[in-house]
């Protein structure tokens, strides 16, 4: 008799104790391109429609898209800090310097306003080390700068993070030099 008893405690503490996911219904985004005149998903297109302006490190208000250039996407406007897509990291170590950190809280500020943008965040090594090690440190890279994005309001379903270790060698040279390029996150918007 105990034992049903304690079963059903435990079911219905276990019962009481399940989250509700929250909502996961995808934001709406805005097709412009046949405002544009450009093709969805071409140069021209916004994916997110929503504004940029009061976004740290985006282009200064929304502006008219004329389909003649990346002039509406700071993602691509090489002027703007969101164009800049690589996080360098010391030897051996996944620490966010300083110098990177402007970078990172622009990308996290526009992951937080505009909701449906996703992306993925690459951790790379340079080639010392096992597989397995580097791995792990590339890992811990992208998982490092994803932390800092979510601190600044990104949700963690807008950012997945992937190791590839020494296997995506920016620079394939042998000394320091070259180790310091490959020692990076890289981040990629989804659809880019």
């Amino acid at each position: 008799m105990h034992k049903i008893v304690i079963a059903a405690a435990l079911v219905a503490f276990l019962a009481g104790c399940q989250s509700t996911p929250a909502d996961q219904s995808p934001a709406p985004v805005e097709d412009r391109a046949a405002a544009t005149g450009a093709a969805p998903g071409s140069s021209g297109a916004s994916t997110s429609g929503a504004g940029t302006s009061g976004v740290a490190g985006a282009s200064q208000g929304p502006r008219a898209d004329t389909g003649a250039g990346m002039a509406g996407n700071p993602l691509r406007d090489p002027s703007n800090i969101l164009s800049r897509r690589s996080v360098y990291f010391d030897f051996d170590s996944f620490t966010v310097k300083d110098e990177f950190r402007p970078l990172i809280e622009a990308h996290g500020r526009y992951l937080a306003a505009n909701r449906g943008m996703r992306m993925v965040i690459q951790g790379n090594t340079d080639e010392r080390g096992s597989r397995e090690y580097n791995i792990a440190l590339g890992q811990k890279r992208a998982d490092a700068v994803k932390r800092m994005m979510t601190l600044l309001g990104a949700q963690e379903s807008q950012i997945e993070t992937v190791s590839f270790g020494k296997e995506k060698p920016k620079n394939t040279g042998h000394g320091e030099a070259a180790w310091a390029e490959n020692r990076r996150d890289d981040i990629v918007y989804t659809g880019e």
